[in-house]
């Protein structure tokens, strides 16, 4: 799979959120991604909004499913997702109905392994109930838990070649990414690059990160671009 950028709209309003789609856009993003705080500030509507604004470019819905897969799977397809995640700690049911909408309603599906007490297992768990990509996540409350602590930081790398090893589907890394990290995914075989915080959204007040933005989007997905003819 030739690497793709993905940039995560971890805001909490929808105007926020389309002015840093556009400009994403223009840099070259291929995939937009309506994050966690902006479905739960605009739910279905924000979605609905994205759609209409860029009506050919991939949606992911991180809605992180725990439960009523089918509903929420249907819901946010009908709004326009073109994606949507779901968590591998969720019942197995709950994996195979969001799986099940997503064949129903075109739709891609993105399973979460965050929280698992192994990573590897559960995203192998995950490629065997359906899922069509895995997403090998380390958590924002994780990582600033820990730190705080005055211990390691946990990243995504630490285990990503053994997670891409496990699965014959593709694999995204996310979780406190530096832009050097982000753009070394594709060495490990990870080709779904996402951008968030603290790349592009300030994490702690969840708006657009000051500076440059498109700039800097625009030379990263340069650089992730050219693996395509490496």
């Amino acid at each position: 799979m030739k690497p793709i950028v993905q940039i995560s709209l971890d805001l909490t309003n929808i105007e926020e959120a389309l002015e840093t789609a556009a400009l994403a856009i223009r840099a070259g993003v291929d995939w937009l991604e309506a994050g966690t705080p902006l479905l739960l500030a605009e739910g279905l509507h924000g979605v609905k909004k994205l759609r209409e604004n860029f009506p050919g470019v991939p949606i992911v819905a991180d809605l992180k499913t725990m439960d009523g897969g089918y509903l929420e799977a249907e819901m946010m397809a009908k709004a326009g997702a073109t994606h949507v995640v779901v968590m591998a700690r969720a019942h197995e049911e709950t994996i195979k109905v969001v799986v099940e909408a997503g064949k129903d309603f075109g739709i891609q599906i993105m399973g979460d392994n965050l929280g698992c007490p192994d990573m590897v297992a559960g995203a192998r768990r995950l490629e065997e109930l359906g899922c069509d990509y895995v997403i090998h996540h380390i958590g924002y409350d994780e990582r600033r838990g820990i730190a705080s602590r005055g211990l390691p930081m946990p990243s995504p790398l630490d285990q990503l070649k053994e997670v891409v090893a496990a699965v014959n589907i593709p694999v995204q890394a996310v979780g406190g990414l530096t832009l050097e990290q982000a753009i070394q995914c594709p060495e490990y075989g990870a080709p779904l690059v996402v951008l968030g915080a603290p790349l592009t959204i300030d994490a702690d007040a969840f708006r657009t990160a000051e500076g440059d933005l498109e700039a800097s989007l625009k030379l990263i997905c340069e650089k992730i671009h050219a693996y395509r003819d490496t």
